[in-house]
């Protein structure tokens, strides 16, 4: 402020009021000089010395504002510890008259040149880049000005109110300076906002209502760094838009420093006190910017307020893997060492500041503002997400995060869905409150349209039109709820319909529930030869052949599939309860948790596994039927397959010595050994047991087990195609959609959960996911296999034992053919490998099961004692399994009761019949 401008804004004194008092009094002790907000004029009679020393001390303060106005980095800044941070805006000042007192030229240093210099680019565009001024402190001697003790009231007022211009723009004045431990140089001084301090020697009347006022200056300088350090790249599009918001707020309080400054120059009646007046508003507009600005800082830990404790460790440990997965480095510049407040949680922490100060309009109002202004870009992101399935966030700020490195090519390999489950997910920590209760519909929506988007149902160059940019807008519920429902719709139209899903299903029962088993039990009868040899010998080219032949069978229902090309052949060397178990093992399905399914890790292969054991079918399905139909979901239709086949197997191996026992001229002829008889009786019995065991387990597996559930996941089914098909009522302007149909309810997930329920109570059901229930089955199909493989050894060792066989002569129960076709076919017989190498071979069975270990022909006490051992090993299991059902049926399963009631009939008259202790049926 020019010395002119402070006499033009001084009222000129009379003569008459100069003539009445002939000495000027101190100015301690007068009271003329005092300013008021009256409107009256204010006294004239200053002496000459004083107006002298007023226009000396004012020139001396233009000539130092002049030559301070130019900053420079003090030569302090090429220190090392200091770091440099982008400079506040250096808001350039009116220009000032030419001193009229040269005397005070000379005073000026030679030496004491500071100059601007500008600051390196930062990733904020509009960040300043002017050098910081030196301190006034630094200032010579020379330019230090007058004490305020030896002014007079109305001086001090004056300097002071120049002082206060200056200071709320965020400069130091020559009475009001930044206290002695803030450094402008450092960006977290500078965040924090400088503290100022008045020189001593201001009046008490003045020195409370000025330090009340320094705190908008401190807040202002405060804020134009928050600014500068928030509107850089890494901060995010919210943070950018949040700031350029606060800059408006900033830019009008400008305009209203330039109109105070213009009153202090034209308005004689502007004091301290009508300066405070009209700032108050202002004021409190500063603080609760600066409030909200310092919480944010204390998120990004820019202050020494904040810890360490609100980083998300997990979240950066994925996103560091993401890095990697991209071709990124683990160098320090690439890992991020703390969590930036960001995207929605700056959201959150608007709203609940707003909330906070709900009572308060212009607090409100002013949040409010700030919120709209905020959320702009985040809605366009939420906009882009909603309506056209795709992510458009370069600052990881939107709630729902992107794994690009699962890409939709590992479908095929995905045993974990890790396509849909992880490739989208949401961020929990940074969903803004205005979505938490509506994040799953926003996830859900953007995923089921990126579905239909990769199979070219969205048109992604379409613009996004007619949609609220803000949360405060009235659309905002029903643009989710609406998108929602489109992205729900578009989906299951697209699989219902476009790629027939029921068609695909009732597909896959076909070939993996063998529902029906014709053709399967013709390619079985075809691949026989080939699926009795060890697994590494089975040509899988030739059952592929084999199958594709069944297949294209007329007159089979799988003849006229259209999916058939899509089943293939397949052998797993992993015996199927080892797979089971160790499933079982791993994911603790027992104690009520998901069941998972194995990953690609080393499992020991069983050594005499065959193709009947290994074989398993395949099943190729396109996207986006893959989603529903994934790799998890085919390994638990393999595992249903693998059992059936295990029981149809093992039925037909009973079956086979059903025919034995009775086509057999060594078993059909009536032996007159008595004790012969009772044991071929004993024989028969056992094999009826087993057969019974055998077909009641498949017969509960799949009429009680499988095709009910099978039916309630297709009525499920035909319920979401005809709420897919129901037109869709709009809601009201209200937003009551109570009277729509209530489509929202059959989305696609609860599609695929339904899907997955189905397979997982089919196994659980089928027993096939209690390692207990599993151990027991095992050892029952394992003596029930060893009893039907060594058929053939027990019709050699009877035989061997009846007198009626073992001679030459023709017994007398015995008819001339029955006599011819019997050495015929001894005749025909090859020679048999030792009981010796059988033993060998079958050594992991039970040592009751195995027969004798020489080839010599036993007497009847041996071959009871073998009979009684695999009556014994085969009844004492078959009891534990009822106990076991019992029990699991009572606590878990109910559907276990049915089956129980079929077995009991298998172990009635035995002695290991009847409810034996817990241990046994645990430990069993």
């Amino acid at each position: 402020m020019s010395a002119t401008a402070r006499d033009n804004f001084k009222p000129e004194r009379s003569d008459s009021r100069r003539q009445d008092r002939p000495s000027p009094q101190p100015s301690n002790v007068s009271t003329s000089h005092k300013r008021t907000a009256s409107g009256n004029p204010r006294p004239t009679s200053r002496a000459v010395e004083e107006r002298r020393t007023e226009r000396v001390q004012v020139t001396t303060r233009e000539t130092l504002v002049s030559r301070t106005r130019s900053p420079e980095r003090r030569s302090a800044t090429a220190s090392g510890d200091r770091r440099r941070a982008p400079a506040e805006d250096q808001r350039p000042r009116a220009p000032e008259a030419k001193p009229r007192e040269s005397k005070v030229e000379p005073l000026l240093p030679v030496n004491w040149e500071p100059e601007a210099t500008l600051l390196p680019h930062t990733s904020a565009p509009l960040a300043s880049r002017i050098s910081k001024p030196p301190l006034a402190s630094s200032a010579p001697p020379s330019l230090q000005p007058k004490p305020l003790h030896e002014l007079t009231l109305e001086a001090q007022e004056a300097v002071i109110l120049e002082d206060l211009l200056f200071v709320f723009m965020g400069f130091e004045g020559q009475y009001i300076r930044f206290a002695k431990g803030y450094n402008p140089y450092e960006e977290r001084d500078r965040l924090s906002g400088p503290t100022f301090r008045i020189l001593p020697g201001l009046d008490p009347s003045l020195q409370d209502l000025t330090q009340s006022m320094l705190k908008m200056a401190t807040h202002y300088s405060a804020l134009e760094t928050f600014v500068d350090v928030q509107s850089r790249e890494e901060f995010g599009s919210v943070n950018h838009a949040l700031c350029a918001s606060i800059r408006k707020f900033l830019q009008d309080y400008l305009i209203m420093i330039a109109q105070l400054e213009t009153q202090f120059l034209t308005n004689d009646t502007f004091t301290l006190h009508v300066l405070n007046i009209h700032i108050l508003p202002t004021g409190q507009m500063m603080f609760q910017l600066y409030a909200l600005a310092h919480e944010l800082l204390k998120r990004n830990a820019l202050l020494d307020d904040e810890t360490d404790e609100s980083s998300d460790s997990a979240d950066d440990f994925d996103h560091i893997l993401e890095q990697l997965r991209e071709g990124g480095e683990l160098v320090p510049g690439n890992m991020t060492g703390k969590k930036i407040c960001k995207g929605g949680v700056v959201l959150g922490l608007i709203t609940k500041r707003l909330e906070a100060m709900s009572g308060d309009p212009s607090a409100r109002a002013l949040l409010t503002s700030l919120l709209r202004d905020a959320s702009r870009p985040y809605m366009v992101m939420l906009n882009e997400w909603l309506h056209h399935g795709a992510i458009n966030d370069p600052h990881s700020e939107f709630l729902i995060k992107e794994q690009k490195s699962i890409r939709r090519e590992r479908l095929e390999q995905d045993y974990t869905d890790e396509y849909w489950e992880r490739r989208y997910t949401i961020r929990d920590h940074d969903v803004p409150p205005q979505l938490e209760g509506f994040k799953d519909k926003v996830l859900l929506a953007g995923k089921y349209l990126n579905v239909v988007r990769e199979c070219g149902g969205v048109d992604v160059s379409k613009e996004v039109k007619d949609v609220p940019r803000s949360f405060d807008d009235n659309r905002f519920l029903d643009n989710v709820n609406n998108a929602y429902a489109y992205a729900n719709e578009s989906l299951m139209q697209l699989l219902l319909t476009t790629h027939a899903l029921p068609a695909r299903l009732r597909s896959l029962k076909h070939y993996f529930f063998l529902d029906p088993s014709d053709y399967f039990s013709y390619f079985l009868e075809l691949g026989a030869s080939e699926l009795r040899k060890p697994v590494k010998s089975v040509n899988t080219s030739k059952l592929q052949s084999l199958l594709d032949l069944v297949l294209r069978q007329p007159g089979s229902i799988v003849a006229l599939d259209p999916f058939k090309e899509d089943v293939k052949v397949e052998m797993n060397e992993i015996t199927l309860i080892k797979s089971l178990q160790r499933v079982v093992n791993i994911t603790g399905i027992e104690q009520g948790e998901a069941l998972q399914v194995p990953t690609n890790q080393p499992v020991e292969n069983d050594k005499n596994a065959s193709g009947f054991t290994s074989l398993q079918l395949d099943y190729a399905v396109p996207f986006p039927v893959s989603l529903v139909i994934s790799r998890k979901t085919v390994w638990r239709y393999q595992a249903l397959f693998r059992y059936l086949l295990s029981l149809r197997h093992l039925e037909a191996q009973l079956a086979t010595t059903w025919q034995t026992h009775t086509r057999g001229v060594t078993w059909s002829h009536k032996s007159s050994s008595r004790n012969l008889e009772i044991w071929k009786r004993r024989v028969w019995t056992l094999r009826a047991r087993m057969l019974v065991f055998v077909q009641q387990l498949l017969y509960f597996c799949t009429a009680e087990v499988i095709e009910p559930n099978w039916q309630a996941l297709m009525s499920r089914l035909e319920e979401k195609k005809d709420a897919k098909d129901a037109p869709v009522t709009p809601s009201g302007a209200d937003g009551d959609s109570s009277g729509a149909k209530p489509v929202l309810s059959r989305t696609v997930d609860e599609l695929m959960q339904d899907h997955v329920d189905f397979l997982d109570t089919c196994l659980k059901e089928c027993m096939l996911t209690n390692s207990k229930l599993l151990r027991i089955h095992s050892k029952l199909m394992q003596t029930c296999t060893v009893f039907a493989t060594y058929t053939n050894w027990l019709s050699r060792e009877l035989e061997k034992s009846d007198p009626d066989l073992s001679g030459t002569t023709k017994p007398p129960l015995m008819t001339n053919d029955q006599w011819k076709h019997f050495q015929a076919m001894k005749s025909q017989r090859p020679q048999q490998p030792s009981s010796s190498s059988s033993h060998s071979q079958h050594n992991e069975s039970t040592s009751s099961n195995n027969p004798p270990a020489d080839g010599a022909t036993k007497d009847f006490a041996e071959l009871f004692d073998i009979m009684k051992k695999w009556e014994s090993n085969f009844s004492r299991h078959l009891q534990i399994l009822l106990d076991a059902l019992n029990h699991y049926a009572a606590t878990e399963t109910v559907v276990l009761l049915s089956l129980c009631a079929r077995l009991s009939t298998a172990n009635q008259g035995t002695e290991y019949a009847g409810p034996k202790a817990e241990e046994d049926v645990i430990g069993g």
